[in-house]
């Protein structure tokens, strides 16, 4: 009786059906249902379709889609993370876990990886990783996939009304094994580039081997070119077998945070949280202000984030308006543009929501540049060449993409001033593009130059040098004036109360330039604001996120 009457009274609502293209960042989740419940094993299935296109598997790496549940027990108000059934700790996890119920559906074959998040002899994921099970490319289109939530471990019961919504961004592979930093070719370096300590202007292979790492005139809050850090792979760094080095395989976003996710991240959380994670005041007269600019925002560096209407006293609901006619999420309103106007404490909070991590600086440049040697100067694209995307066509929509070619086609600063703002994720990759005329890294990861600025986690200093690698929960702080807040303790700007979670900039830096920057700043080891401490949300700073591979 009790699990019939779970299964009946669970209902779900489906957040987002993109549309389709073979542009970029088209993740599709759509069909959810719950299916196959369990009142003795506390589980039932979360039942959906899911498509994306331009997705591989190749013999160095592959992409993938990073899947997690949220769920509300009070119609909506607010939401809370769905934990995933896996083994318990003692055991690790099957890959498919086709022995605790998961289904790979009918379609592209995908793997199910379901990490196990939790500590507790109990087990227990905060998303699962779906990718192809074979070599291929193109478009993933499955059917009936599966995942099994656990809502025994959330603290649900059989009398629990609930509704869940899924989430999906898409992310790519980057094998473990060695890869240089710095750039140096003997003579000249980038700006403050990483160099083994006693040999200026050379780059430093990072292996398992450990090596003391230093750079030179640096500025901001570095202090390495006085006090080296020894990087060992697979060992972490000085003081610090946790921070990720970039030796060890992990997931990157394959875009940066796009204004659709940022929205629907905003859509998921309570009044008080919205507050903190936008610039405006949310005080009931902020409708179609772009409320990450500032109170009264007007439009400015493409960002299109604005409100429907007055809430009164529950949470607003937020929209995208590129084109400022007060009628949100349409078209051409810039859902698929990078996000800008984000802080350090921002991405974090986004990070910690959706289970991943901020990356570091040292894989920053491992998903840039590969296995392959260090060039002077090179950017994330492998050449040293570089073209602005100064005109743009199909303003605002999925399809957007730049009237200009030509190898490293990107989005930075020049006399003309471009476009003025962030562009599409992927707005350079076509069907007839390769990795230097799409902008695409060595582990095609798009945008990884120009655009917007990536935040990352400094070796710089001390504050950078703390960081503990650990993933989000999905969970935010509700302390009281520190509300929305990442709440990992390990991650750079953790408050002195550790309880109002990060809510300072010390230790997460700046890599890869912006449209508002020159193209020097968005060479794969140019330093120039690596490790700048700053809490302002600026016009042209952005992210994405990471994760540790299981």
């Amino acid at each position: 009786m009790i699990l019939r009457h779970f299964y009946k009274i669970l209902f779900t609502l489906l957040l987002l059906t993109l549309p389709l293209s073979l542009y970029a960042n088209n993740v599709t989740v759509s069909n959810i249902s719950l299916t196959d419940p369990d009142g003795a094993g506390e589980t039932i299935n979360v039942e959906f379709d899911i498509s994306w296109g331009n997705s591989w598997r190749g013999s160095i790496n592959h992409d993938a889609a990073w899947v997690f549940v949220k769920y509300s027990t009070d119609s909506g108000s607010t939401w809370n993370h769905a934990t995933l059934k896996t083994s318990d700790t003692s055991t690790g996890y099957d890959k498919n876990n086709t022995s605790l119920g998961y289904s790979q559906g009918t379609g592209t074959e995908l793997d199910i990886i379901v990490p196990d998040d939790n500590t507790t002899t109990a087990g227990g994921g905060y998303g699962a990783f779906l990718e192809r099970s074979y070599p291929g490319a193109g478009t993933v289109d499955t059917n009936d996939i599966n995942l099994v939530w656990d809502w025994g471990t959330d603290g649900l019961t059989g009398s629990t009304q609930a509704r869940v919504k899924v989430f999906a961004i898409e992310m790519v592979y980057i094998p473990q094994g060695s890869f240089y930093i710095g750039d140096g070719n003997g003579g000249t370096e980038s700006t403050y580039a990483f160099h083994e300590n006693g040999v200026g202007n050379t780059p430093v292979q990072i292996t398992t081997t450990s090596k003391n790492i230093t750079c030179d005139n640096t500025s901001y809050n570095d202090d390495i070119d006085t006090t080296p850090v020894a990087v060992d792979g697979d060992g972490g760094i000085t003081g610090n077998a946790n921070w990720p080095t970039g030796y060890e395989a992990f997931y990157c976003m394959k875009y940066e945070v796009t204004q659709a996710a940022y929205r629907d991240f905003l859509n998921m959380l309570p009044l008080a949280q919205q507050e903190t994670r936008t610039a405006a005041t949310l005080d009931g007269d902020e409708t179609g202000d772009y409320v990450m600019v500032g109170e009264d925002g007007g439009f400015d560096g493409r960002q299109t984030i604005t409100t429907e209407s007055d809430p009164g006293s529950g949470p607003y609901t937020f929209g995208c308006d590129l084109d400022n006619d007060n009628t949100v999420d349409e078209a051409n309103d810039g859902e698929w543009q990078a996000m800008n106007y984000i802080n350090w404490m921002d991405l974090c909070a986004y990070a910690d929501w959706s289970a991943l991590r901020p990356m570091t600086e040292l894989e920053f440049e491992k998903a840039c540049r590969g296995p392959m040697d260090a060039v002077y100067a090179e950017y994330p694209w492998g050449t040293l060449d570089n073209t602005e995307a100064e005109n743009v066509t199909n303003e605002g929509m999925i399809n957007q993409i730049s009237t200009e070619s030509g190898k490293g086609l990107s989005n930075y600063y020049s006399a003309t001033y471009g476009p003025g703002g962030a562009l599409r994720n992927g707005f350079a990759a076509t069907s007839s593009t390769n990795r230097q005329t799409s902008g695409a890294s060595y582990y095609d990861v798009m945008e990884m130059g120009g655009n917007v600025w990536e935040r990352a986690v400094t070796l710089g200093n001390s504050s950078g040098r703390n960081f503990d690698g650990t993933h989000g929960d999905g969970v935010l702080t509700t302390a009281t004036n520190n509300e929305g807040n990442a709440t990992n303790t390990g991650w750079p700007g953790i408050d002195g109360t550790p309880s109002y979670g990060v809510t300072g900039g010390t230790g997460g830096g700046y890599r890869g330039g912006s449209w508002g920057w020159g193209p020097s700043v968005a060479t794969v080891s140019s330093r120039d604001n690596a490790a700048e401490t700053d809490t302002v949300r600026y016009s042209d700073d952005g992210g994405r996120c990471v994760r540790t591979a299981p």
